[in-house]
């Protein structure tokens, strides 16, 4: 098993999502992430999927993806994909913790987004694995709250998905 990016480019449909879901729910299939949004194009969204299966299973995925009604494309984003996620953090803050949350959202090139008087919001973007650093050190203070967006990619050639084909996958 392996994780695989998918962009999915739709139909900014109602019941697009729900069916893309269930096709992945319907196989045992676990998403890692999901994230919606509409493109440069408002009658367009594109679903980037993270989901962790094997290259043969991909390949059926795929392929029962593309018989959908709405979808227009599929593409499996390499491992040279720009990806980004954005998560909010909210984090306990008393007397000198303050000053500490906020260099530690410094160093991560994160910004306060919000402050009350028990808590600062941390808002982050980044790869997961930077986005789960960071949460690490917050932890120590005490997140109150946490939501994160999932992932977020594009391939990066000078092609739009619109001009991309679906790349061989290689056995694994």
């Amino acid at each position: 098993m392996s994780v695989h990016t998918l962009s999915v480019l739709v139909e900014n449909r109602p019941g697009v999502l729900a069916r893309v879901a269930g096709l992945f729910a319907a196989r045992g299939f676990n998403i890692h992430s999901l994230a919606v949004g509409t493109t440069e194009d408002p009658q367009y969204s594109r679903m980037t999927v993270v989901v962790d299966l094997k290259t043969k299973s991909l390949e059926q995925v795929v392929k029962q993806l593309n018989k959908l009604i709405n979808i227009i494309k599929v593409v499996e984003l390499d491992t040279d994909a720009i990806e980004r996620e954005l998560a909010l953090i909210k984090v306990r803050a008393r007397g000198d913790d303050r000053a500490r949350i906020i260099e530690i959202a410094d160093i991560f090139r994160a910004r306060v987004s919000g402050v009350s008087r028990g808590t600062i919001t941390v808002e982050a973007t980044g790869s997961a694995d930077k986005l789960a650093a960071l949460q690490d050190l917050l932890a120590e203070y005490g997140i109150v709250e946490m939501a994160r967006t999932g992932v977020v990619a594009l391939g990066r050639d000078d092609r739009g998905i619109k001009e991309r084909m679906l790349r061989a996958a290689s056995d694994d």
